[in-house]
C-alpha cells in the first residue's frame, strides 16, 4: 500500500439521462466527480492510502460531496471547510457524431478561494510518497496558481514524487495565461502525463504530423514530445494517452511512455464508450499505480491504457475496476463474456 495525496475540485455532475439534449431533460442523474478526485478513487481501489485535499462549503452540499469520496475509501481528513458554494458542471452525452458537451458552474467555488493557510501541508505530507494535481486546479483562479505552487514546493521539500496531468481545459483560461502559470511548476515535477492538446497549451510544445479528429496519429511526432518534455523538464518520466476520435462513440486508445532510456507504447483498444468522462484521470492514476507498485515502465504504461479504456465503458466520472480486471485486458482477454 502506498501513501498517496491529490489535490483539486470535487464537483456535483449533472447530466441528462438515456443520452438526451440539455433542452429534452427533465431531471438529471447527479453524481460528484472532478480530476484530481477521480485519480484519488481510482487510486484508492487499487489499494493505496489516498488522501484528497481540496475546499468545500460548510453545508448539507458539500458534506455529500465528502459522504460521495469516504464510500470509495478516500480519506477526507484534510479537507477544508467553508466558502461560497460547490462547483457544478452539466454533461451532455454524445452519441456518434453528436459529441458531448459541458457546461461548467463553477465560478467562486469554495476552493478557487483556498489558500496555504487552508492546509497544513507540511503535516499532511509527512510519511507520504506520491502528490498529484493537474493544469485544471491553477485555472481556477489567481489564489489557486498560488495554492498549487506553496503545494508542489512543499510536496517536493518533504520528499514525495510530484506528478502533473496537464490537462489543459480552455473554458477555464488561455493558452496564454495556462504557460505563465504552469511552466514554472515543472521545475518541482518528476512525472508529466497529458495528450497532443495539453502540451500544446499548456507548455507551447506540439508533436507533428498527427490530426486526432481525423483519427491520424504519428507515432514518431509523440516520441520526439515526450523526449522533448523529458530533456527540457528533467522529468524522470514523460507519458501521454492516445486517442483516435472515430465517434462519440467509437475511439482508437493506447498510451506512449519515454522513461528517459526506451519508449514504450501499450496495446492499442477499440473502445465501444459509454462515458468518456474520466478516461484521462483513469489513464494517469493507471500510470501512477503501475509506477509506484512496480517501478516498471512496460508494465506502468499497459495498466494505464487498460485501466483507461476499461473507464470508457463505466458510467459516471470515478474508474471503479479492479486490479485483476485490468491486468485480465493487459493480458488479452477482451471478449467481453460473461463472468460466471
Amino acid at each position: 500500500m502506498k501513501k498517496i495525496v491529490t489535490m483539486g475540485e470535487i464537483m456535483m455532475r449533472l447530466s441528462p439521462k438515456n443520452n438526451l439534449r440539455f433542452n429534452q431533460a427533465s431531471s438529471f442523474d447527479v453524481i460528484y466527480g472532478g480530476g484530481e478526485a477521480n485519480v484519488a478513487v481510482s487510486l484508492s481501489n487499487y489499494g493505496n492510502d489516498v488522501t484528497f485535499l481540496t475546499k468545500l462549503p460548510k453545508h448539507e452540499i458539500g458534506d455529500c460531496a465528502i459522504e460521495f469520496l469516504r464510500t470509495k475509501n478516500v480519506n477526507t481528513n484534510s479537507i477544508a471547510r467553508g466558502g461560497e458554494r460547490l462547483g457544478i458542471y452539466f454533461l451532455e452525452h454524445g452519441v456518434s457524431m453528436r459529441p458531448s458537451k459541458v457546461v461548467y458552474d463553477r465560478a467562486h467555488s469554495s476552493i478557487a478561494s483556498a489558500t496555504s493557510s487552508d492546509f497544513d501541508f507540511d503535516k499532511i505530507f509527512e510519511g507520504k510518497e506520491w502528490f498529484h494535481f493537474t493544469g485544471i486546479t491553477p485555472a481556477l483562479s489567481p489564489l489557486s496558481v498560488k495554492l498549487t505552487t506553496e503545494a508542489v514546493k512543499k510536496a517536493k521539500s518533504n520528499g514525495l514524487t510530484v506528478s502533473v496531468d496537464l490537462n489543459y481545459r480552455k473554458k477555464l483560461w488561455t493558452p496564454e495565461e495556462a504557460q505563465k502559470a504552469m511552466i514554472p511548476l515543472m521545475e518541482y515535477v518528476d512525472v508529466c502525463i497529458g495528450n497532443e492538446e495539453d502540451a500544446e497549451k499548456v507548455l507551447g510544445l506540439k508533436p507533428d504530423g498527427s490530426d486526432i479528429d481525423k483519427g491520424k496519429l504519428s507515432i514518431d511526432g509523440y516520441k520526439a514530445l515526450l523526449k522533448t518534455l523529458k530533456d527540457k523538464y528533467n522529468f524522470t518520466h514523460a507519458t501521454c494517452s492516445l486517442r483516435e476520435s472515430l465517434s462519440a462513440s467509437d475511439n482508437g486508445w493506447s498510451g506512449l511512455l519515454y522513461d528517459g532510456k526506451e519508449f514504450f507504447h501499450s496495446k492499442h483498444y477499440d473502445i465501444r464508450i459509454v462515458d468518456r468522462v474520466g478516461g484521462g484521470d483513469a489513464f494517469a492514476s493507471g500510470f501512477i499505480h503501475g509506477l509506484i507498485t512496480k517501478n516498471d515502465s512496460r508494465y506502468a504504461i499497459e495498466f494505464a491504457a487498460a485501466a483507461s479504456a476499461l473507464k470508457h465503458t463505466i458510467f459516471g466520472d470515478f474508474n471503479l475496476v479492479s486490479i485483476s480486471e485490468v491486468e485480465a485486458l493487459m493480458g488479452g482477454d477482451a471478449s467481453g463474456r460473461v463472468q460466471r
